[in-house]
């Protein structure tokens, strides 16, 4: 029986000390949503251990081919799945060479993460001493606007125990993405035209088999 590792709050989710068994989980546990967008709480920088990720908006499907029954009188050949959409949350972080990645670190102190569910905002804070030596505080906020359900935003920031170090962010849109448990390793999406600049980057991507088509911008 897998132990509690989260705490009682009347409008909050918390967790409390870093638990890789437990991430898949707390990915779910910890999503965010606002009827337009769903976003299971993926970290944003890299993560190299078991994880489902999951960007998803409301409407977009895929006709995906049942794997069993269709054969048979009143069952479909394929039926609506919903399908992830291109990722819009990563960050790529390099610290005087090294590429942050909590499940490669020498350790995780401190960690805490919350889901303000009476705010929307989903937070994360921790210390990691990267393999290179360095030691570092992380917090992050995440949401999605219910104003303008259109709108997701990030706010990501280290502080680094020696001044010297050298930190490089690199956001970025991922469109090769697939689901899964679904369409045998297909692939959802074709990539149409993408931009990138010192402060925007934009990917126009459409859905391969159902039409579906959209632009995902992204600013510092």
């Amino acid at each position: 029986m897998m132990r509690q590792y989260l705490k009682k709050d009347e409008w909050r989710i918390i967790e409390e000390g870093f638990s890789p068994e437990h991430h898949k989980a707390s990915e779910s546990i910890f999503s965010l949503g606002n009827g337009l967008m769903g976003q299971r709480a993926n970290f944003e920088e890299t993560w190299s251990g078991p994880s489902l990720r999951g960007s998803y908006i409301a409407g977009v499907y895929y006709p995906d081919k049942t794997r069993v029954g269709w054969w048979k009188n009143g069952y479909p050949e394929y039926f609506a799945k919903v399908i992830n959409s291109p990722n819009w949350i990563g960050i790529d972080v390099n610290i005087d060479g090294e590429t942050l990645d909590l499940f490669k670190v020498q350790k995780v102190e401190e960690f805490k993460r919350i889901l303000d569910m009476k705010k929307g905002i989903l937070k994360r804070q921790f210390t990691a001493k990267l393999n290179n030596g360095q030691l570092i505080s992380v917090t992050t906020e995440r949401f999605l606007s219910m104003e303008r359900p259109e709108i997701g935003a990030i706010r990501y920031s280290i502080t680094p125990e020696n001044d010297d170090c050298k930190i490089i962010f690199t956001p970025y849109i991922d469109g090769d993405i697939k689901n899964e448990d679904a369409n045998y390793d297909e692939k959802f999406w074709n990539i149409l035209s993408t931009e990138a600049s010192d402060f925007k980057s934009a990917l126009l991507a459409q859905n391969k088999k159902a039409g579906f088509q959209g632009r995902i911008c992204s600013r510092k």
